[in-house]
């Protein structure tokens, strides 16, 4: 019997309207992956009508308008589907979607930046334990695929220029001892889990100076599997190639 595989693709859009008007319609079509993951997807319910055939499509919405939000589309129907951590506090900026399937849950989520002046660094901290309890909860029932922009370059091989940014936001210690944290409790970065060394691999440049055709970028987008689901990995890969945000796809695929 032939194993199933599934093809999942996680996308930082920096705006779906904005990215529609450019590639992602295209990128969808052309790559047919099975699940797609968007963040900040900046729209309200009713803004958007986009819903390529033969995907379920689930949003979960920032109560700020033109702010935040997550959005899967995926060609098998979920079993069941959460918005949010079940935290209101945490619930307000449509960060987190979680879809059951019958072998594991799909966790999209969107994590708070620390912003310029480390001014919401305290709350990111909260926001992220909170998180890795949720995460940690649902792999009591089975395994856990976590993706999306966690918003830190967790090691030095990670951006660019490390020296440079050491405590800045997405490069503080508090952010990567969060992920070292989350890591630690059992979950795997696909991507360094199949290219452990490769370096200039990235998937966020600043709209400045010309940041990404120089190739001078952080990788915060990810793929975390549970330690459980180690063996259904088949290969993680970046896809800087592909154009219409400052962010590029993230790519994992699966076997069931």
């Amino acid at each position: 019997m032939e194993e199933k595989k599934l093809l999942l693709t996680s996308w930082n859009v920096n705006g779906i309207r904005a990215a529609l008007s450019k590639n992602l319609n295209e990128f969808v079509e052309t790559t047919n992956a099975d699940i797609y993951c968007f963040q900040e997807t900046k729209v309200q319910a009713g803004q958007v009508d986009y819903a390529p055939e033969s995907y379920h499509c689930y949003w979960n919405y920032a109560e700020k308008k033109g702010y935040s939000g997550t959005a899967v589309f995926s060609k098998i129907e979920p079993l069941a589907v959460t918005y949010g951590l079940g935290i209101p506090e945490h619930d307000k900026e449509g960060r987190v979607l979680t879809l059951e399937f019958d072998s594991f849950f799909l966790v999209n989520v969107y994590t708070p930046n620390a912003r310029r002046d480390l001014e919401r660094l305290p709350y990111r901290c909260d926001w992220e334990e909170c998180f890795r309890v949720y995460l940690n909860t649902l792999r009591e029932k089975k395994g856990v695929i976590v993706c999306g922009d966690l918003n830190v370059a967790h090691q030095e091989i990670d951006l660019k220029y490390p020296d440079a940014n050491r405590g800045n936001a997405g490069f503080t210690d508090e952010e990567r001892e969060k992920l070292d944290l989350l890591l630690q409790s059992g979950f795997i970065d696909s991507f360094r889990y199949f290219h452990p060394g490769q370096t200039d691999a990235y998937s966020w440049w600043s709209y400045r100076a010309g940041a990404r055709a120089k190739n001078i970028g952080w990788r915060i987008d990810y793929f975390l599997v549970s330690d459980e689901m180690k063996d259904a990995m088949v290969s993680a890969s970046i896809r800087p190639e592909v154009l219409g945000s400052d962010h590029c796809p993230v790519v994992l695929e699966i076997k069931l």
